[in-house]
C-alpha cells in the first residue's frame, strides 16, 4: 500500500469498483467493519458517542454505531443534520440503525468514554466554522480515546492543511490507501496513529488509476541501488567532489563522511589552498584539490557527481562556479549557499540545469528561489521540480521529493532528533554518494531521505549530525541483506 491517492483518486476508485460489481453499500459495510475491528483491538466495551456528518463519512458512522452496540457497547449517534436528507448508502444504513438519532450537539459527549469522528471526512471543501467548530473544540478538550474515520474533521484530505478548525484525533482509519493529508503536516500530527484496511477495493483498480505519489519506502527505489559487483572496484563506484567553503569547512566534512558512508568510491574535496589542510586532517580517506583546479577536475569524466553550497558562502563567486560545473551536465547536489545566492535571479540557475541536479531547501530557501509558488507543500515541490528540471527535495518533518516528471513521495518516518545543525550537510552528502555510483536523481534524492530519517529515528535523543554517516552501515546493510539471494 504504497501508493498515496488523492480525493478525487479514492472516489474514482469507489466509483470503478462498484461499476465492477460491488455494491456501494458493500463497501460502507466492510469500511464500518474495519474501524469496528481496530477499536474493539484496543479498548473494551464502553460508552462510545458516534457524531455522523450528512454524507458517505456519516454513513460509516451508522455502520460503526450499529456493529458496536451488537458487540455490547453503549452507544449514542449524533447527526449533523435530519435523518430523511441522507441518500444513497448512508440512508441505507440510517435505517438499519435501530437506536435513536440525536442532534449534534455537545451534550452527546457527556459521560462518552470513546468518541468516534465521521462528520466530513477527507472530501471536506469548506471551512469549520458556528456551532461544529464549538462542538470540535469541545472534543479536542476531552480526554476520551478519539477515533477518526477517513480523515480527522477539519483536516483537507490533499493537503494536510486545516480547514478553520480540526479533531485532533489519537487513532486514524483510513480505507484502501492513504491521502497526502495523511503525512502532510500539520494534518500528519492530527491523525495520530494511521491506520490503513482493506474494504474490497482491487489493487489493479488502485494501479489503473496511476497514481504518481508515493510513501517513500525502500519498495520504490530498492531495485535502483547499484551494489558492487563481485569484480568491481572502487572507480566502478564514482567519484564525487565536494566544494567546500574556505573558513566553514564543517559542513563540506559532514558533506564527506556521508557521501563515503553510503558508498562513493572516492571523494575529493575542493577548495581553496589555506583551508585544504583542514579538509585532509579530517579523514586520511579523502583526497584535496585546490578550487582553481575545478574546471579541469570536471572535464575529466571519472568526477561524475558534486556537492556544492554547505558552508561555501553566498555571491557572485558561488553563482560563477555553479553556472560553471552545471555546464559539464555531472549529477549535481545544490545545497544552502547555492540556492541563496541564485534567490534574485533564479531563472539564471533554472536556464543553467541541464544534467540530473538536485535541489535540497528548507522552507526558508525554497521561499528565496521561488517566491511566486504557492499553496501546500506537495504542490509547491511539484511546480518547483517543473519549473526547474531538477529534482526538489523541501526538508522538514513531512519531506517531500517531486521529479520534473510530476513523480512524488513524502517521508513518513518521524524523526525530530534531525532538527540539529549539520544535519542537513550530510543529507547532501547521502544524495551525492547514491548518484556518483549511478543511481537516478530522483531514487537517490528518497533513498537518502529514507536512510537518513531512519538513521534519525534509530539513534533518536542525543544525535548530532556526525552521528548520521556512522549509523549508514547498518541500514546499507539491511536493505542489502533484505535482497533475493
Amino acid at each position: 500500500m504504497l501508493e498515496i491517492l488523492t480525493t478525487e483518486q479514492m472516489y474514482d476508485a469507489d466509483r470503478k469498483t462498484i461499476e465492477a460489481g460491488t455494491l456501494g453499500d458493500v463497501l460502507m459495510e466492510n469500511a464500518g467493519t474495519a474501524v469496528v475491528d481496530e477499536i474493539t483491538s484496543r479498548w473494551s466495551p464502553r460508552s462510545a458517542t458516534v457524531l455522523c456528518g450528512p454524507g458517505n463519512n456519516g454513513g460509516d458512522g451508522f455502520v460503526i454505531a450499529r456493529l458496536l452496540r451488537n458487540a455490547g457497547w453503549s452507544v449514542r449517534l449524533g447527526l449533523l443534520c435530519d435523518v430523511d436528507k441522507l441518500t444513497g448508502d448512508a440512508a441505507l444504513n440510517a435505517k438499519r440503525w435501530d437506536g435513536a438519532v440525536e442532534r449534534l450537539s455537545p451534550a452527546l459527549l457527556v459521560g462518552a468514554e470513546l468518541i468516534v469522528d465521521c462528520l466530513f471526512g477527507a472530501g471536506l471543501a469548506r471551512a469549520i466554522d458556528g456551532e461544529i467548530a464549538d462542538l470540535v473544540h469541545t472534543v479536542n478538550a476531552g480526554n476520551v480515546p478519539l477515533i477518526a474515520v477517513d480523515v480527522p474533521t477539519g483536516v483537507d484530505g490533499n493537503t494536510g492543511e486545516i480547514r478553520g478548525v480540526a479533531i485532533k484525533a489519537n487513532l486514524t482509519v483510513t480505507f484502501c490507501r492513504a491521502k497526502p493529508g495523511h503525512y502532510l503536516l500539520p494534518g500528519r500530527v492530527l491523525c495520530g496513529e494511521l491506520v490503513i484496511r482493506d474494504i474490497g477495493i482491487a489493487d489493479q483498480t488502485v494501479r489503473d488509476i496511476r497514481p504518481t505519489l508515493m510513501r517513500n519506502d525502500p519498495a520504490c527505489w530498492r531495485a535502483g541501488i547499484h551494489w558492487p559487483d563481485l569484480d568491481g572496484h572502487k572507480y566502478h563506484r564514482g567519484h564525487l567532489l565536494a566544494v567546500g567553503g574556505a573558513t566553514m569547512t564543517g559542513a563540506t566534512r559532514l558533506v564527506a563522511r556521508a557521501a563515503r558512508r553510503v558508498g562513493a568510491g572516492l571523494l575529493t574535496v575542493v577548495a581553496e589552498p589555506a583551508a585544504l589542510p583542514v579538509y585532509a586532517s579530517d579523514s586520511p580517506g579523502i583526497m584535496t584539490a585546490p578550487i582553481a583546479n575545478l574546471d579541469e577536475l570536471l572535464k575529466d569524466c571519472r568526477h561524475n557527481a558534486v556537492v556544492i553550497g554547505p558552508g561555501f558562502g553566498i555571491g557572485d563567486e558561488t553563482r560563477s562556479r555553479i553556472i560553471q560545473l552545471l555546464h559539464y551536465c555531472r549529477c549535481t547536489v545544490l545545497d544552502a549557499d547555492a540556492l541563496t545566492s541564485f534567490s534574485e535571479q533564479p531563472s539564471t540557475l533554472f536556464f543553467a540545469i541541464q544534467g540530473p541536479t538536485v535541489l535540497t531547501p528548507h522552507e526558508g530557501e525554497f521561499a528565496r528561489l521561488f517566491p511566486d509558488i504557492e499553496g501546500d507543500k506537495l504542490t509547491r515541490a511539484r511546480a518547483a521540480a517543473k519549473r526547474s528540471g531538477a529534482t526538489v527535495l523541501i526538508k522538514g518533518a513531512d519531506t517531500v521529493i517531486a521529479a520534473p516528471d510530476g513523480r512524488a513521495a513524502i517521508s513518513v518516518i518521524n524523526a525530530p532528533w534531525l532538527a540539529t545543525a549539520g544535519s542537513g550537510d550530510v543529507l547532501s552528502g547521502i544524495i551525492g554518494g547514491l548518484m556518483a555510483q549511478g543511481m537516478d536523481m530522483f531514487d537517490a534524492a528518497c533513498m537518502a531521505v529514507w536512510l537518513h530519517a531512519h538513521a534519525g529515528a534509530d539513534i533518536g535523543p542525543g544525535l548530532i549530525a556526525e552521528d548520521i554517516p556512522k549509523h549508514l552501515p547498518v541500514l546499507l546493510g539491511e536493505l542489502w541483506r533484505s535482497l533475493p539471494k
